[in-house]
């Protein structure tokens, strides 16, 4: 596959002097493989692209088989940061779709199968981030909220609504399905490298008496080797000494409100923020194979990236597109002011 990839030995400047950084694993992590631009802009991707321009591909397909296509055409992608679908939360109307299934083990182990396949276009050095809410068992009764977000939830019968099987699923139950989804991938040999939390200043409000309200997810962060790329630079804090500490795990971010673009479940641009800055490297490229509205696909535009997405319902990558299409012709107009 065609790559560019710097050298083992860096060279660096110390009191006016170069002097080359000792060939470790470590500092070669910090120089990672970029895929070519022969590869991201094969005709063979693009024949399959919903969408392409010179930084994006979209691809609108089951993402199963977009993974698939792209390790066929050999790209190695550098970040992969998403949202899949939670579990029992919402109706996607699409065939195959991921969250509803009847247990939820067996959407976990659906789940992991799609991170695994992932694992085949991620570079070695590169990182996954999973957004991943939890999901109580029995949560039987008409909702009072007037929020958009919580009437997509209510569509029908749910797989939590159904009897349970006595052990994890009895009424009132919290699943724990983010922390038993990352134990699951570290069984398959997937590195957990932190389990961020994500507060949230404004939940939407939970009707309910007798347990605290939920404000916050987990966006988990994984990786295939020890060594990996990470500039926390990008993101860090200035410590007294002038040093850069690296991002706290606790991210306050408030959610994003109303169906403005049609998409029930979006998240900010701010929750990609850390993962694409910190292990993106220049040109380097960012997966969101759940893409969605396109939060990763746009922010990852914005900052000189080029980025890979696959959705399976149609009307998502419609406003993808849109919002896309929107940014090219807002960088254009500046670039003419």
């Amino acid at each position: 596959m065609p790559a560019s990839q710097s050298g083992k030995n860096k060279t660096f400047s110390k009191g006016g002097v170069g002097v080359k950084r000792p060939s470790t694993k470590a500092n070669e992590a910090m120089h990672p493989t970029v895929m070519s631009e022969a590869v991201f802009t094969s005709s063979r991707l693009r024949e399959k692209a919903y969408y392409a321009d010179d930084t994006v591909i979209l691809l609108h397909m089951d993402v199963r088989e977009g993974l698939r296509l792209l390790s066929d055409v050999g790209v190695q992608v550098n970040c992969a940061v998403t949202s899949p679908p939670f579990y029992g939360q919402r109706d996607y109307e699409v065939d195959g779709q991921i969250g509803l299934e009847s247990h939820p083990s067996e959407f976990i182990s659906g789940l992991a199968d799609v991170f695994d396949d992932l694992k085949a276009v991620l570079a070695e050095n590169g990182s996954l981030w999973v957004n991943m809410g939890d999901t109580y068992w029995s949560g039987k009764g008409e909702h009072k909220s007037g929020e958009a977000k919580q009437s997509a939830r209510r569509f029908g019968v749910r797989p939590q609504d159904k009897k349970g099987d006595g052990k994890w699923c009895i009424p009132k139950q919290l699943l724990l399905i983010p922390h038993r989804l990352a134990i699951e991938l570290q069984d398959r040999d997937w590195i957990v490298r932190n389990d961020n939390v994500w507060v949230k200043p404004n939940p939407i409000p939970d009707q309910v008496r007798d347990r605290c309200s939920i404000s916050h997810e987990y966006v988990f962060h994984f990786v295939k080797e020890r060594w990996y790329y990470f500039d926390k630079n990008a993101v860090g804090r200035a410590s007294d000494s002038g040093s850069v500490l690296p991002p706290l795990d606790t991210w306050k971010i408030a959610t994003v409100r109303g169906q403005g673009n049609r998409h029930k479940a979006r998240f900010s641009e701010e929750l990609v923020r850390i993962p694409i800055l910190t292990t993106t490297p220049p040109r380097g490229v960012v997966l969101d194979p759940f893409a969605g509205s396109g939060t990763s696909l746009l922010f990852a535009r914005k900052h000189g990236f080029r980025a890979i997405g696959i959705d399976a319902k149609e009307e998502y990558c419609q406003v993808a597109v849109e919002q896309l299409k929107k940014a090219a012709d807002e960088e254009l107009e500046a670039d003419q002011e």
